[in-house]
């Protein structure tokens, strides 16, 4: 099943082209990591996606309407987003952080409902932040934070949500509590996880469908196995890897890599 899918989207900044006629299907219910170098486009792709940002031309098509022309609460109530560098006001408690995500279903009086509380405390709840309810979102750790805000994302309601790099600046331990928090996500609730990954096992590992790009083009879409290739890799990384099997996993590992021969030249 497939509610969102792109058609010849491009995005430009300026006179600059960044992502050049796009057409891919993200499946629903399933966890999609977008992979590729610095600057190939993969952050743009996400903003334009989530309409943070116009395109050009093409259309993003959620549930069988353009996202250009839905109503901006409407569209909040289907997806949510968490961008690469979030920022909150200094002082903010996680609580009023959170209850931030309830945005999209209140009146013009701005109130929170019963049932407003009810889901901002299962959000706390299920990512194991309860504890932090009324800390300031500026005295806690980097992986609690991140926790944080994936719980305002998780308040929202959405059935899709996106994530930019949401492991940046976490250490290994964190990264995978993250990773494993939005994987419970997804098998428990059916959340349809969208998320940008540097880490190429870590892309392997967690999602069900990879899109790799270059230069604001899509390489390849597909399962991992058909992804995480050493021919792939080596057009979108310029990197000669060598994939093993993750032997806990099943899925693909990049087990090293060098530069392709020329490239360090």
């Amino acid at each position: 099943m497939v509610r969102l899918y792109t058609e010849n989207l491009q995005i430009a900044y300026d006179d600059r082209i960044i992502v050049k006629d796009l057409s891919v299907q993200i499946p629903d219910q399933q966890i999609t990591a977008i992979i590729g170098a610095n600057g190939c486009g993969k952050s743009t792709f996400l903003k334009a996606v989530t309409r943070l940002i116009p395109h050009q031309s093409g259309k993003v098509v959620l549930d069988g309407g353009d996202i250009a022309k839905q109503h901006t609460k409407k569209l909040a109530r289907k997806m949510a987003i968490l961008p690469q560098t979030q920022e909150a006001a200094s002082g903010l408690t996680v609580g009023e952080l959170v209850s931030y995500g309830r945005f999209p279903y209140q009146n013009a009086m701005g109130r929170l409902t019963a049932h407003d509380i009810e889901v901002i405390d299962w959000a706390l709840d299920v990512t194991n932040t309860s504890g932090f309810k009324y800390r300031e979102v500026d005295a806690l750790s980097g992986g609690q934070r991140q926790r944080v805000w994936i719980s305002m994302a998780l308040a929202q309601e959405t059935d899709i949500i996106f994530l930019d790099e949401p492991t940046t600046y976490l250490d290994m331990a964190h990264q995978l509590e993250v990773l494993e928090l939005l994987q419970k996500l997804n098998k428990e609730q059916q959340r349809t996880i969208v998320m940008v990954l540097h880490d190429l096992n870590q892309a392997a590992r967690f999602a069900d469908f990879i899109i790799a790009m270059k230069d604001g083009e899509i390489v390849r879409a597909g399962q991992c196995a058909d992804v995480i290739q050493p021919d792939i890799l080596r057009e979108v990384f310029r990197i000669d890897a060598e994939i093993g099997t993750d032997p806990r996993t099943g899925k693909p590992l990049c087990i090293t890599y060098d530069l392709c021969k020329g490239d360090n030249e």
